[in-house]
């Protein structure tokens, strides 16, 4: 079982790697890899779980953030009465509306143990393409705050951080036509 002390933090060089895509068919490794991952997403959302083994809840968790290089997130939420639980293989976003969102209260992340104030611009409405974990093709198609989910856990496997998107000198600056998710 995962636990927070598996977590790689936000200074450690490995989160700012590329991670490389999954090989597919998916191997036994990947499958137990996003087994793992899920496993502790779902137990840091329980809280007796939590609470035993000092989980930090999330709604989402990449390979590289578990030390593994490979092009793989797990997603596991409810939102506006729909569950959205995926293992995904190498997930790619093709494409993405103009229009922005953010959420108002600002993004999180199990590697990164500061808090950082400011706004993240995502994309509204994203598609992303990807693999399940028995390597069939996935199309999905997202808007509001399951977007930011998955372009938040994609980011990390281009290394890169929610907090690399917050404006250094206006950090709560957003456009007009951006909208912000409460």
């Amino acid at each position: 079982m995962l636990t927070m002390k598996d977590i790689v933090r936000d200074d450690q060089a490995s989160l700012r790697e590329k991670s490389i895509d999954a090989t597919l068919p998916p191997t036994k490794q990947t499958k137990e890899a996003l087994d793992k991952m899920m496993e502790f997403i779902i137990n840091g959302q329980d809280e007796d779980i939590a609470e035993k083994y000092n989980l930090r809840a999330g709604v989402g968790v990449a390979a590289p953030q578990i030390g593994i290089n490979e092009r793989l997130i797990v997603v596991h939420f409810d939102y506006e009465d729909k569950l959205y639980s995926y293992k995904l293989i190498n997930p790619k976003i093709i494409s993405h509306s103009v229009e922005l969102t953010y959420l108002a209260n600002g993004e999180g992340c199990l590697s990164v143990d500061e808090d950082y104030e400011g706004y993240v611009l995502r994309y509204a409405r994203i598609t992303v393409k990807a693999f399940n974990e028995n390597g069939e093709p996935l199309k999905i198609r997202l808007k509001g705050y399951p977007a930011v989910v998955f372009q938040h856990e994609i980011d990390h496997l281009n290394g890169i951080l929610f907090y690399d998107h917050i404006n250094e000198v206006n950090p709560f600056m957003a456009p007009e036509s951006a909208k912000a998710i409460e």
